[in-house]
């Protein structure tokens, strides 16, 4: 502070003595003010050494030179130093999210369902239940909602309570249907597990349970929206349509989606068709590729890619505003469809989806069966073929009911806006039956990339860990089903916290990317101004 008070006095006075000087006699010669900048140039030099203690500094150094040692860094060290540290980190949660999912399947088997429950019978926290409405905790639907007392969190940065955990139920999933109600009653045991883990390791975050009928289970319990910041905002969140719900649900996929652009699907139809292709397209993750064909005379891509790429932010917004662009014209080929699909599909070698390849045709139903065109590319009936008939008509709907018979698909109808997102994510149960088959050999925790955190948490990356249904029927065959995903958050944060910068160069700093080629870590990976969660973009 000393040195810049002087600093901005010596400029000033130096500029003064010029005007007077030009104003009474001859201005100074260059030399001479060459020398009056010397003479600043040393005394501010000293007054910056004096006052910063540097010359002390160094004198303490060379005084206590037997007290410390000068190396110098090994930067491969540094940096397996850092990964064996994250990788303990992800190593801990991961102890964490597969006690979850053991428990979670011993709860479930366990559980007897139920047709009827008594009043007030499943007691549970709605975390979209108004705090200040009392009238809003009241129900007839068979459960009792509670109300937490919370308490400001620093870590998690809002209202918390360690005491219970909450549930959020989708908009368009009444909470006191019988599939609900049940799933309250058999996931309540899940939170001492929560609470259990905790103990174990306090620095743990969210713990989720994700279910395949869309209810979540997270703890800390915490309120789901802060109505001061969002007013009037309408609750689009649905867990099954999140990342990390998606990637830890079903194996990677090849997906080549078939548009029928036909001119008899104009008009309405054509715009069910278009708002369900882009649903489909966010049922994938970055570990999946897919490509958008549409066909009538002739089959074409919609968009500039030629190939499968992969489902990322940028390549599905790519494909939606060609989507958008599809017009109905000409006649219905299946025939040139099918063969442009498959033809896709064997030229695309990229991807890790081994036997996860998939067409998902959606039109308004045809008379042919394009049968020949199955024999030829699909014999082993490596590819599945799921269909869609969409709109309201009286199409013969047999044929595309046969195609995805004999292709070890299913058939979905789409009569309307209000049926596009349940039908086209239900295909997912089918894809995960192989891993609930398999058992513990398909279990893997797998990590997402990084993504901004539903409950203002910041950047985060979630572990996930498939749960089974585990139960058998009379005859005692094994279900198929899978029950849902179990999550656990890591913050950006934690992370930055095992590679510090001190322990290199000024300059330097650490990074890391993830193996879907994303930065996972830098100095620069930071949200900027508002950003929208992953379900609004």
């Amino acid at each position: 502070m000393a040195a810049s008070w002087l600093l901005v006095f010596s400029l000033t006075l130096f500029q003064s003595l010029v005007m007077n000087l030009s104003s009474e006699g001859p201005f100074p010669s260059a030399t001479t003010i060459k020398s009056w900048v010397d003479k600043m140039q040393v005394d501010l030099v000293t007054l910056a050494r004096s006052a910063s203690g540097v010359d002390e500094l160094a004198k303490i150094y060379t005084k206590y030179s037997d007290l410390y040692t000068v190396e110098a860094n090994n930067a491969r060290d540094l940096v397996e130093i850092a990964a064996s540290n994250i990788e303990k980190l992800l190593s801990n949660r991961s102890k964490a999210l597969v006690n979850l999912a053991k428990e979670a399947e011993t709860f479930q088997a366990a559980h007897q369902w139920r047709d009827e429950f008594g009043k007030n019978e499943i007691i549970y926290y709605n975390a979209k239940d108004d705090q200040n409405d009392s009238e809003k905790n009241e129900t007839e639907t068979g459960s009792q909602k509670i109300r937490p007392v919370f308490e400001d969190d620093a870590v998690f940065g809002r209202q918390i309570s360690y005491q219970h955990a909450a549930v959020h139920i989708p908009t368009d999933i009444y909470e006191g249907s019988t599939i609900v109600l049940n799933e309250l009653n058999w996931t309540g045991a899940l939170d001492e597990v929560f609470k259990k883990n905790r103990e174990e390791d306090p620095t743990l975050l969210w713990q989720v349970f994700g279910s395949a009928t869309g209810l979540a289970r997270y703890y800390p319990a915490s309120p789901w929206v802060d109505k001061s910041r969002t007013p009037n905002k309408i609750d689009l969140y649905d867990v099954r349509r999140r990342p990390w719900y998606i990637q830890g649900a079903a194996s990677p996929k090849d997906m080549l989606i078939l548009v029928d652009a036909s001119g008899s699907v104009s008009g309405l139809t054509l715009k069910l068709i278009r708002t369900s292709v882009i649903e489909m397209l966010e049922t994938l993750s970055d570990d999946d590729f897919v490509n958008v064909v549409s066909f009538n005379n002739n089959a074409q891509n919609v968009s500039c890619f030629n190939h499968l790429v992969q489902a990322n932010v940028r390549n599905k917004k790519k494909l939606k505003e060609a989507v958008y662009k599809i017009s109905a014209k000409g006649i219905t080929d299946y025939k040139k469809g099918f063969i442009y699909a498959f033809q896709q599909l064997q030229n695309h070698s990229g991807s890790r989806a081994n036997c996860n390849k998939i067409i998902m045709l959606f039109t308004d139903g045809g008379e042919e069966r394009a049968q020949e065109i199955f024999n030829t590319y699909n014999k082993d009936k490596k590819v599945r073929v799921f269909t869609f008939s969409v709109g309201q008509h009286n199409y013969d709907k047999g044929p595309i009911q046969w195609m995805a018979c004999q292709n070890k698909g299913y058939y979905y109808e789409i009569p309307s806006i209000g049926a596009i997102r349940i039908n086209t994510q239900e295909y997912l149960d089918v894809l995960g039956r192989p891993m609930v088959l398999a058992g513990d050999k398909a279990k893997q925790v797998q990590w997402t990339n990084v993504y901004l955190d539903a409950l203002e948490l910041g950047l985060v990356i979630t572990g996930t860990l498939p749960v089974f249904n585990r139960t058998v029927d009379q005859q005692g065959n094994k279900n198929q089903l899978i029950l849902g995903v179990m999550g656990v958050d890591v913050s950006l944060e934690d992370i930055k916290k095992l590679t510090p910068r001190f322990t290199l160069c000024p300059n330097g700093y650490y990074f890391a990317i993830d193996p879907n080629g994303y930065v996972l870590l830098h100095p620069d990976l930071k949200p900027k101004g508002v950003l929208k969660s992953s379900e609004d973009e």
